[in-house]
């Protein structure tokens, strides 16, 4: 009988815990924007995660309208060496660069850059996986960066 009750608890205390996804098709009608037209240079890899993350605001036009020229680059340095001369730790450094448009004036340029160090593995596939993970998460949180800013741009 402790079990049950203690279970049904257990139970209510997680089912209504408020989680809501931040970028859902219903989230976005708190967002008053959308984005008319996308144009990137750059790093592929970047781009498409930005473009990805971006495509639920070109669904529909809002009074905001707007469009973004995006910049992108990827720079891998080595920050610490052995004895040897061989690296053990990187750090990858992402820079976004956007120009935004708006009624076609030039309203605002932004500049992102984000950082990630990690350390050196002797698999070198499993480094090339994990630098392209890292890569997509950096261009995630400059793309919600993105979102949040021109959310506020009046």
């Amino acid at each position: 009988m402790l079990k049950k009750i203690f279970l049904l608890a257990i139970f209510i205390f997680v089912s209504s815990c408020g989680y809501k996804a931040i970028h859902s098709l219903k989230n976005n009608i708190s967002y008053d924007f959308s984005i008319s037209e996308l144009s990137f240079e750059g790093d592929r890899d970047i781009n498409l995660k930005i473009k990805e993350k971006l495509n639920n605001y070109t669904l529909s036009e809002k009074e905001k309208d707007f469009i973004l020229k995006i910049s992108s680059n990827s720079q891998k340095n080595i920050t610490a060496k052995d004895g040897a001369g061989d690296p053990t730790g990187f750090k990858n450094i992402i820079t976004v660069k956007i120009e935004i448009l708006n009624k076609g004036k030039t309203q605002s340029s932004l500049l992102f850059v984000e950082d990630f160090s990690y350390n050196n593995d002797s698999n070198k596939f499993n480094l090339k996986r994990y630098e392209k993970e890292i890569k997509n998460n950096l261009a995630g949180t400059v793309t919600d960066k993105l979102t949040f800013k021109l959310s506020n741009i009046k």
